[in-house]
């Protein structure tokens, strides 16, 4: 039983010291670049030796790669819950879905340095951790496919949907609206962009409803 509890601590101080290394690089990286970008300076950020970067991660790239995926699984995460919260509430799939579109943007909210990396990184093809990026990012489109496409089988929505489309439109518009959100409208409040969108998804922007 001792051991046990060794190995759980030894391995959630692993996870905590990660976790310093991650917020220490998205910054950095959001703030110089990549290339710009050294262990050093990581490892000055997160509070701990050099050493320990490599301890964790085998190269700057590795652990860039690791950020990425680790960031658009913590998305991930919020829409699953977030869908999963409406069911069980009783709500519909358009209420799933604009559960979602708030979650996505408290996600963003909460860490908008990863957003701008991650949607930079999207662009780019000749990184090492494209293919990585590309895994991750289907996992979290594929929640909102999941919504829609059981709102089809119940007959919420058409059967003429581009389901796959659809999806990748929603959480591509979540993403451009935060980050035109916090770049140039900061003013806002996150239930105001919330409106905006919500009034989009439902199809209520013409005022005709």
């Amino acid at each position: 039983m001792e051991s046990s509890n060794a190995a759980s601590g030894g391995s959630t101080r692993r996870e905590a010291t990660r976790q310093k290394l991650y917020e220490a690089a998205v910054t950095l990286i959001a703030e110089q670049g990549f290339s710009a970008t050294t262990v050093d300076e990581i490892a000055e950020r997160a509070g701990v030796a050099k050493g320990t970067v490599y301890y964790n991660f085998a190269s700057k790239s590795v652990l860039f790669e690791e950020l990425l995926r680790h960031g658009v699984e913590l998305l991930t995460a919020s829409l699953r819950e977030a869908a999963e919260k409406t069911a069980r509430d009783g709500g519909s799939k358009v209420d799933a879905l604009d559960a979602m579109i708030r979650a996505g943007l408290v996600f963003i909210d909460r860490y908008p340095s990863f957003t701008q990396l991650y949607v930079a990184e999207l662009w780019r093809t000749n990184r090492a951790w494209q293919s990585t990026l590309m895994v991750v990012r289907q996992q979290a489109v594929a929640v909102v496919e999941g919504v829609l496409r059981e709102g089809v089988d119940n007959g919420e929505f058409s059967e003429e949907i581009d389901v796959q489309l659809t999806a990748a439109a929603l959480v591509g518009m979540v993403l451009v609206a935060a980050l035109d959100w916090k770049s140039f409208q900061p003013e806002r409040s996150l239930d105001d962009v919330h409106s905006a969108l919500s009034r989009l998804l439902q199809g209520r922007v013409s005022g005709r409803n």
